[in-house]
């Protein structure tokens, strides 16, 4: 079987696409040596309320155009704090709350860092642990990634000895098939769309929120609403 990669940047207590992601490769690298987008994933997610969805935003110090994410430091204190009184407040209801808060709790209170891509990976290795994906983690930054865009994926690739490289359907848009062709890359697109709805609290059903909003609905449960569980 040839192994498989993905890179993606850190997101915030992503959604469940992203974990989706993860398990399907081998090895999953988390590349935040790139320029930090503002109003992205990278620093905030959507949260499912009573009212609707809600964003949830770790507040950042953006100091230039070409600051990379793994150089985004937080700048209010106790931001954390007021994250698990949030979550707390609007999940505290739901049916497996119970179950993780200790855990979610402790994570959110110990966080000792202000660096925005560490605090990210935190809650990503977390989740996973909770959703019992294996895949293993790695930062970019172990493979000393050289040269453009394309050409530092492929990079990765053959310095993890990977044959298939798999990526979600935005990167298209820059994505050089031939350069993968040449390399004896294959590159596997993910589908987003068709996925189960599961237990939410309130309608009209939202895909598009933070992992959380699975994990307190449907406990034990949760990865089977994630399409690599079921394939």
């Amino acid at each position: 079987m040839n192994k498989k990669i993905a890179i993606s940047q850190s997101n915030y207590i992503p959604w469940k696409g992203y974990f989706d992601m993860i398990n399907m490769v081998d090895v999953f690298v988390i590349y935040d040596e790139v320029q930090y987008t503002k109003n992205d994933w990278r620093n905030r997610n959507i949260v499912k309320t009573k009212k609707g969805t809600e964003w949830i935003t770790i507040p950042v110090k953006h100091k230039s155009l070409d600051q990379r994410i793994d150089e985004i430091e937080v700048f209010l204190p106790k931001w954390n704090v007021k994250h698990w009184k949030t979550i707390q407040a609007i999940y505290g209801r739901a049916p497996f709350f119970k179950n993780y808060k200790e855990r979610f709790e402790k994570l959110y209170l110990e966080i000792d860092t202000l660096m925005l891509s560490e605090i990210n990976k935190k809650f990503i290795l977390e989740i996973c642990d909770i959703l019992n994906i294996k895949t293993q983690i790695i930062d970019s930054k172990e493979l000393f990634l050289v040269g453009d865009a394309n050409e530092r994926l492929i990079d990765a690739c053959n310095k993890l000895e990977a044959k298939v490289y798999v990526s979600g359907p935005a990167a298209k848009s820059y994505i050089k098939n031939e350069l993968f062709h040449e390399n004896s890359i294959e590159i596997e697109w993910i589908n987003y769309s068709g996925y189960k709805e599961y237990n939410q609290m309130s309608i009209p059903f939202e895909h598009g929120v933070s992992v959380l909003d699975l994990i307190f609905n449907e406990g034990e449960k949760a990865n089977l609403f994630l399409k690599s569980f079921n394939s």
